[in-house]
């Protein structure tokens, strides 16, 4: 069994690949930022790192999206929506949770095939 850990610290991996599978940390944007901005940077780092885990988003299985307040769904789906490739809409869950810090308003976990 091989099981390729990268970016990876005491605590997490920033990407873990098993079995042609690809699976992400959540990824935050910068604190204090607008939830739209919030999700896009998370976004673009969903990206940089599918690509160096050799992937990308449109192979995308399973994402996860935690909302500091639901009252964002809509600002965080804008950015989601413009993003999201057609055709290759992933399984989504998206509910309310308390996020590591204050000032972090989204948090996005991604599952992808290899």
């Amino acid at each position: 069994m091989t099981i390729e850990r990268m970016h990876t610290t005491g605590r997490m991996s920033q990407i873990v690949k098993h079995n042609g599978v690809v699976y992400l940390a959540g990824q935050v944007g910068t604190l204090d930022d607008s939830v739209a901005d919030q999700t896009q940077k998370c976004l673009d780092q969903i990206d940089t790192l599918l690509a160096e885990a050799g992937t990308s988003k449109e192979n995308i299985l399973q994402t996860t999206i935690w909302l500091a307040d639901m009252a964002d769904f809509a600002k965080m789906n804008a950015v989601w929506d413009a993003w999201v490739p057609a055709g290759h809409a992933p399984a989504r869950a998206c509910g309310e949770a308390q996020l590591a810090r204050a000032g972090f308003t989204v948090e996005i976990l991604v599952i992808a095939a290899a």
